[in-house]
């Protein structure tokens, strides 16, 4: 788990033990500016979940350790690949996310790559790029929740943004 987490508030609903190494990151946007106790109330409700949640003041939660699959993008292959991330946004498109939470996404994204020996976070910009593609041993993939359902998540604010979060997640070292 992230060292960066300020809080771990587990959610029950998970798909048990993943079946596939880690090679995605799937960024989401809740639509609101929630706090983290409101995200896991959100999510807990509809018996869904995420592995981290990052509240509007940028606060970082545990809410499904790394070693679980989340019920969060609407694919269950992706889930298994990916760790999930759930962003507090403004409630209307195009879901803008405060700086502090993008900031804080950003820092997630490093410490994921760094901790799992990945040095390059990767947007190939669409479904059939990124499915078709077999990430080397040095990468992580991005993913988008609206490829797998009839939703806008991640919104336009950070779709439009999503080549930066991968510029700026590459490892140097």
């Amino acid at each position: 788990k992230s060292n960066l987490i300020s809080v771990e508030m587990p959610l029950k609903h998970n798909g048990g033990q993943r079946t596939h190494e880690v090679d995605v990151i799937t960024p989401h946007c809740v639509v609101g500016q929630h706090t983290l106790n409101q995200i896991w109330n959100t999510l807990n409700g509809k018996g869904s979940s995420c592995n981290y949640a990052i509240g509007k003041s940028g606060e970082i939660g545990l809410f499904v350790d790394e070693s679980k699959r989340s019920f969060c993008t609407s694919n269950r292959a992706i889930d298994n690949r990916g760790i999930t991330i759930e962003c507090a946004s403004d409630a209307m498109e195009p879901y803008a996310f405060r700086d502090i939470v993008w900031i804080s996404l950003i820092d997630l994204c490093v410490d994921i790559c760094r901790r799992y020996g990945k040095r390059k976070l990767l947007w190939l910009g669409s479904k059939s790029a990124t499915l078709n593609y077999n990430p080397n041993p040095d990468e992580m993939l991005i993913a988008c929740h609206r490829w797998f359902a009839n939703k806008s998540c991640p919104g336009d604010w950070l779709y439009s943004r999503l080549g930066d979060l991968a510029s700026r997640s590459e490892l140097t070292k």
